[in-house]
């Protein structure tokens, strides 16, 4: 990477369905060991923005980048560097997680045996009796780290969450935000679309409020409590369009 490049990188972006505004001039960067949340309700617009960082979905204007790289000129090269996991991660039920963390990377450089990839189910915190368990006995939370430890293995230097919390019992999701903070901490840039106002302080160095497309406030986590953040979405939603 070269010094100075964000790993993502929004540039005035904005997207309509059938005239419907759902993005509306985005702006906005994570740099690589930063996490950033984009907090919103249900059609805010947060998993548009995700598909258009990974070049599913061309923007009618603007730019986003991936340390860089256009992903609408070169979606191939940016999706080289970036892993998505969504809401449900979808993996092979009738494999085991280790099948499915070689399965998935099995497209990509090798990593190493199978040892590396149980490594990464190790540090994402799926215990080691679960390794060769069929996935299709898998809880969320278990899913959800088994998706992690999919783009652990591939050496992802940007990580899109979409959604990761909901479903998760309290337990479980204060583990998932402790492994965030793990990849974070090895320099991986992570951007989490979610509604979850209970754990986004504790998972996020900046805070994104989204509403019809619209990003409204971008603001440093350790600028707000619980209480203060609640207070200014509730504030920022029921505001008029």
């Amino acid at each position: 990477m070269a010094d100075g490049i964000a790993a993502l990188q929004a540039i005035d972006v904005s997207k309509s369905f059938a005239d419907v505004p759902a993005l509306v001039g985005i702006s906005l960067s994570v740099e690589p060991g930063e996490v950033l949340c984009l907090l919103g309700p249900n059609g805010a617009g947060k998993t548009t923005l995700i598909s258009v960082f990974l070049g599913f979905l061309q923007p009618d204007s603007g730019s986003s980048l991936i340390f860089g790289v256009d992903s609408v000129i070169d979606p191939v090269e940016a999706r080289k560097r970036v892993s998505y996991v969504p809401e449900r991660v979808a993996l092979y039920p009738q494999l085991s997680a280790i099948q499915n963390v070689e399965f998935f990377n099995s497209f990509g450089p090798d990593r190493g045996k199978t040892g590396y990839f149980q490594q990464c189910l190790l540090d994402v915190g799926l215990q080691e009796h679960h390794h060769n368990q069929k996935t299709k006995t898998f809880s969320k939370g278990m899913s959800q780290k088994v998706g992690l430890a999919i783009a652990l293995a591939k050496q992802s230097e940007v990580i899109f969450l979409d959604e990761p919390l909901t479903g998760l019992d309290p337990g479980a999701a204060a583990e998932f935000v402790s492994r965030i903070h793990w990849l974070q901490e090895s320099g991986t840039a992570i951007l989490v679309a979610t509604h979850d106002l209970f754990h986004v302080s504790s998972m996020a160095n900046r805070i994104g409020l989204l509403r019809s497309g619209r990003l409204l406030d971008l603001v440093e986590a350790t600028e707000l409590g619980a209480y203060e953040l609640e207070k200014l979405y509730l504030e920022r939603m029921s505001q008029p369009s």
